[in-house]
């Protein structure tokens, strides 16, 4: 039974006109290809990043800086991103994204090789704009999505990002190797294939996501055509907040992205180090990041498919339910390698991909074509900015208290989440 606000359906929709349903698939494709390229590009650098922090700085408990640095990076990098596509269209803040994360790539390497703390730091904040740009990715496929599809059709972005982000970690091995042919410390490898991603990324985005469906949905919200004049878009990321403050079901949207998303990043910056301190190799290290983003990415279609059937409040209980699970498993993980730290860590990425799929779909369904950039653009910054200060006091918590603190931690914010979604759904 669906509830009011939870997400699309209860009406059916008119079929959508030939030409936008076209339009619509090839939109769909283009970001699913992009989104496989801009994974490797992530995933690489996310693998390596504490890692090479703590080498670099030295302290444990100064690891977690490097990922939260590019959490806060990709979270503030949204305001100017979502202005451009509030002014110009998806395609060129995608496409701006995407070099931005190049640039912060290329800084990495260079704080690699001069042994930089603070260059790193600067190189990882820019290099979360490609994080900006897979983000804002699965709101460009629902611009011109039926209501009816919108969860699946966001979904299979979402679950394009699995192939690049899974094989991203993977190739830590020939990172290495290339590294070293070319000179440069072994860990800065990685970020050599996120800069090759990012750059097809936005190869792909500039050539093919045209018509912009953000464009164009404006233009049929105005005059039912696609080559009718565009409709203004209203507000920046204040009028976003507001936006998101006055409607239950987008404050609730808001709140379950941000909160699996908190859950996430706290657990997984975290795991290389817990790992490393039971002298688990590196290789072994990339396989398990690898998992975790298969949970994240891989059974996307699934969680878009139920919220489209059932609603976004099931679905996002679904996922609180499964973080506490894998909070709670990564409490007792010994450090080092573990089955249990494996299945942990991919139910920690499940239980994100529902709250983030049914979320982001009640954020989209919620808002109008003019309100949409600075909305999705104010839910993706307090998301960004919240995880950002997760992942910094993860770092804290792992070496004053434990590993085992912050599993339970985490578990302690997904159930608040599962209590407030409990709530809000009474009071629809």
């Amino acid at each position: 039974m669906t509830h009011p606000g939870d997400q699309t359906g209860s009406t059916p929709a008119p079929p959508l006109p030939p030409e936008i349903h076209a339009l619509q698939t090839r939109t769909v494709g283009t970001l699913m290809s992009s989104q496989v390229l801009g994974g490797v590009g992530v995933a690489s650098g996310i693998a390596v990043a504490a890692l090479m922090a703590a080498e670099i700085s030295g302290r444990d408990d100064l690891s977690g800086l490097a990922n939260t640095s590019q959490v806060l990076g990709g979270a503030l990098i949204t305001i100017p991103i979502a202005a451009l596509m509030a002014a110009r269209g998806r395609r060129v803040g995608l496409v701006t994204a995407y070099l931005i994360g190049t640039v912060g790539a290329a800084l990495a390497i260079t704080a690699a090789v001069l042994g930089s703390f603070w260059l790193l730091l600067l190189g990882t904040a820019l290099f979360g704009a490609s994080s900006t740009a897979n983000s804002q990715a699965r709101y460009a496929a629902v611009d011109l999505a039926p209501p009816s599809r919108r969860g699946r059709h966001l979904s299979f972005v979402v679950w394009a990002t699995t192939i690049g982000s899974v094989l991203g970690p993977n190739i830590l091995g020939p990172g290495q190797a290339l590294a070293s042919s070319l000179g440069i410390p072994p860990l800065a490898g990685a970020w050599l294939f996120s800069a090759a991603g990012f750059l097809l990324a936005a190869l792909v985005v500039s050539l093919a996501l045209r018509p912009d469906p953000l464009l164009t949905a404006r233009a049929l919200a105005d005059h039912g055509t696609p080559t009718g004049p565009r409709v203004r878009q209203r507000g920046s990321m204040a009028h976003g907040l507001r936006v998101i403050l006055a409607s239950p079901a987008i404050l609730l949207g808001t709140l379950a992205v941000t909160g699996g998303h908190i859950v996430m990043v706290s657990v997984m910056v975290m795991t290389p180090i817990h790992m490393a301190h039971g002298h688990a190799e590196v290789e072994v290290i990339g396989f398990v990041i690898s998992m975790h983003i298969l949970g994240m990415y891989g059974l996307s279609p699934v969680a878009g498919y139920l919220t489209d059937r059932w609603g976004a409040r099931p679905v996002i209980l679904a996922g609180v339910v499964i973080q506490v699970t894998a909070c709670v498993l990564a409490a007792l993980s010994q450090a080092g390698w573990s089955l249990g730290l494996l299945a942990a860590l991919f139910l920690l990425g499940l239980g994100w991909s529902c709250t983030m799929v049914a979320g982001s779909g009640l954020i989209a369904g919620g808002s109008s074509v003019q309100d949409r950039a600075s909305v999705q653009g104010a839910s993706d910054l307090t998301m960004g900015l919240s995880a950002a200060a997760a992942g910094a006091l993860a770092g804290v918590v792992v070496q004053y208290l434990g590993y085992d603190w912050l599993g339970g931690l985490g578990a302690l914010v997904a159930l608040s989440l599962g209590a407030y979604t409990l709530t809000a759904g009474r009071r629809g």
